[in-house]
């Protein structure tokens, strides 16, 4: 069992020491086949509790691979969940350095915000529903500390679901001003439209992938509190972005979010 921990916390170390210097690292996945996706969901939490330590502040979750053309990108069958943490939150207008995130990829989600905990292993749709504030449109860039986005369902669990940053919109909705499921969205870089999706690529509506998050998170013992953000999962195909890029997103009913990336 000792020679399990070490293993987890040295990969652990691994991914944090890329994030740190900025160079990206062979697959994990073979270290981690033997502990399957548990192992690797311990190589996340080790980062978790070291992030915590050092004085971050967890303000909600994403989850990951919710959209078959994502999964189909990736070469994975099944979602996966990360941290988000303040500083992953961009300012409005706020311009991403170059480096800032490793092999950057920009996917348009839906985010909602909870006003109340959702402490309830068999959490129900209608409580869910109950507990949101409000939804945004939202921009998540992912990026990856591995080689190349050389990665599998166990690389990218533990690498925080391949976290990096968010945007976020800045005009709440209510859940009865807009059809999750029917809006269309629709990401332009430099003027050229490069995805297009809508709600239902999201596990078939983004509340189907809020509730198998929030019902996960308790089973974990990290349950989502009032005023957590939940990044739902990609309504289109994740996008390469390079310095310079400005990538416009506008979901329908919801609203736009522009991310500047530097040159």
């Amino acid at each position: 069992m000792k020679r399990d921990a070490d293993l987890i916390d040295a990969l652990a170390l691994r991914l944090r020491e890329a994030d740190r210097t900025g160079t990206t690292i062979a697959p994990i996945r073979e270290a981690l086949a033997h502990g399957g996706p548990d192992a690797a969901y311990r190589v996340q939490e080790v980062n978790t509790r070291h992030h915590l330590e050092q004085g971050r502040r967890l303000v909600g979750r994403k989850i990951g691979l919710t959209s078959k053309s994502v999964q189909q990108q990736l070469g994975v069958d099944a979602p996966d969940f990360g941290m988000l943490f303040a500083d992953m939150e961009l300012a409005p207008g706020e311009t991403v350095a170059t480096g800032r995130v490793l092999q950057p990829k920009v996917e348009a989600e839906i985010a909602i915000v909870l006003k109340r905990d959702l402490l309830d292993a068999d959490l129900t749709l209608s409580r869910l529903i109950s507990a949101v504030a409000y939804v945004l449109p939202a921009v998540e860039i992912v990026g990856s500390r591995i080689q190349n986005w050389d990665i599998k369902l166990l690389d990218t669990i533990a690498d925080n679901a391949s976290s990096g940053l968010y945007a976020l919109g800045t005009e709440p909705r209510r859940l009865d001003q807009v059809d999750l499921r029917l809006c269309g969205m629709v990401m332009e870089r430099r003027g050229e439209i490069v995805s297009v999706g809508a709600g239902a690529a999201c596990l078939g509506h983004p509340l189907n992938a809020a509730l198998w998050l929030a019902r996960k998170m308790v089973q974990v013992g990290r349950p989502l509190r009032e005023g957590d953000v939940i990044m739902s999962g990609a309504l289109g195909p994740m996008v390469a972005v390079q310095p310079g890029d400005v990538v416009e997103t506008a979901i329908g009913g919801l609203g736009s979010v522009t991310t500047v990336f530097a040159a």
